[in-house]
């Protein structure tokens, strides 16, 4: 529809906790950029980044609002699609019994998301053919997070800012990692987001599925083992909820 909102938030901490900022960009409906904004958060997780993010671009859109959010945290995505209502029903509990981290932003976000039409999407970071959105977001966080300094187009910053060049991926046929290396491939990226599930062998699917990113697979599509359940190659293994958060 034509008022259909397109947009991207992310957070980032240069340590965790460290350094820490947020940043959003909203396109329009046919996906291109129009206008972000960044700030900075003092010392704090990658966590309270990107769900202050998610935070700070809903407020940025108004209520009634139809708005597709892409997001390369899946603890953000299932901290308010996912784990909410069971933290709702167990007191502001985890399944572990431990208080929910970040509960004040989670609840912010939770009455923000009840006067918006909020559709979720997941997209993987820090890639060649990865989201263009996402990756003008991420920089930007990464920025703030060093400079500790408010930006984005309200404050007179015209220009997007231009995600730094991603590393290529090793062309097909060049030498196997080493040991070490492969051993460390499925270990959670530093900052909290979860490695890409690479190494694994790849399979054609005998039958249809879902892969835990939330899409579904044909029968005949390329899968690979993500934790305990088979999906995307490329998707990164499934984040369980946190005992306590960060």
């Amino acid at each position: 529809m034509s008022d259909r909102i397109i947009a991207a938030c992310d957070g980032a901490a240069k340590g965790n906790p460290g350094p820490a900022a947020w940043a959003w960009v909203i396109a329009d409906a046919d996906g291109r950029p129009e206008r972000w904004e960044s700030g900075p958060l003092g010392r704090a997780t990658n966590n309270v980044g990107e769900l202050t993010a998610l935070q700070r671009l809903l407020e940025a859109v108004a209520p009634g609002a139809v708005v597709e959010v892409r997001m390369d945290s899946q603890y953000a995505m299932k901290a308010v699609t996912q784990w909410l209502p069971a933290w709702k029903r167990n007191g502001w509990k985890t399944a572990a019994g431990k208080p929910v981290a970040n509960r004040e932003l989670v609840e912010s976000i939770d009455a923000l998301l009840a006067d918006r039409d909020v559709e979720f999407r997941y997209v993987p970071a820090h890639r060649e053919d990865g989201d263009h959105l996402n990756a003008i977001a991420d920089q930007a966080a990464s920025d703030a997070a060093v400079s500790q300094q408010a930006a984005g187009t309200a404050l007179g910053d015209a220009s997007m800012p231009v995600p730094a060049p991603v590393r290529s991926a090793p062309a097909r046929g060049s030498a196997p990692r080493s040991a070490a290396s492969r051993s460390s491939a499925p270990r959670a990226a530093a900052g909290g987001r979860a490695a890409p599930a690479r190494g694994g062998r790849s399979i054609k699917a005998k039958f249809p599925g879902t892969c835990p990113c939330g899409k579904q697979y044909a029968a005949g599509e390329m899968i690979a083992k993500l934790g305990t359940r088979w999906g995307h190659p490329d998707c990164p293994s499934p984040v369980p909820e946190p005992a306590a958060g960060s």
